[in-house]
């Protein structure tokens, strides 16, 4: 299982290297899908992905130069045979799985079916999370709320057993100081990694490994 988890995108040379270790080959030479639903459940997020995918927005993601780049919407899923999309994922190098409210992108991971087959396709497939597209990997999330989900919706899929608390110190998450994060950190029975936007976490086959040109802790429970 190879996954890279960012909190902004691939914000510089050591993530991009990363990146690239994980892939095996260039970034030129590698395809990757990216998935927006979690960007829907947080307030203006049809224009925030629009920046995203062009890239006006945010560190570079998925502009980084890909060999192509294909579209796909889990909430469109449910309602298409398996067969027109599936094979899409069997055969792409790179998933890249964008940010916005963890909850709803885990709900709608699992009623697509995309959560089932992550543990297989990730045999071979490259994650590549983006602060709640990386959150929702581990064992804790967040929510907006601005959904109608049922109550008892997961914040997050639970695969590794750690949490990430991305964008630390960012100026536009006042509330996520070193010592905001620490205490939440605290209530939590599994490491926490908090970690800037210049930080990474890289997991090979159950290694982790942080990727870092900025500032991060580990906080253990």
């Amino acid at each position: 299982m190879k996954l890279l988890l960012t909190a902004a995108g691939i914000s510089n040379a050591s993530i991009r290297n990363a990146l690239v270790e994980l892939l095996g080959k260039p970034i030129d030479e590698a395809t990757a899908l990216f998935i927006p639903t979690a960007i829907y459940g947080i307030p203006g997020g049809a224009q925030i992905l629009q920046k995203v995918i062009s890239g006006s927005l945010g560190d570079p993601f998925c502009q980084l130069g890909w060999k192509s780049l294909g579209l796909l919407e889990l909430t469109a899923l449910p309602s298409m045979k398996q067969e027109l999309w599936v094979p899409m994922l069997q055969e792409t190098d790179a998933l890249l799985v964008g940010g916005g409210d963890c909850q709803y992108l885990c709900y709608w991971m699992q009623q697509s079916g995309l959560a089932n087959l992550l543990p297989s396709l990730l045999q071979k497939m490259v994650y590549v999370g983006l602060s709640a597209g990386s959150m929702t990997m581990t064992r804790y999330g967040t929510t907006y709320g601005n959904h109608t989900l049922p109550a008892e919706s997961k914040k997050s899929l639970d695969l590794m057993d750690f949490a990430i608390h991305p964008h630390l110190d960012h100026e536009w998450f006042p509330d996520n100081s070193m010592a905001n994060l620490e205490k939440l950190a605290a209530t939590l029975p599994v490491p926490s990694y908090l970690i800037d936007d210049q930080t990474a976490i890289k997991v090979t086959d159950g290694t982790v490994e942080v990727i870092s040109e900025g500032n991060w802790k580990l906080v253990n429970p």
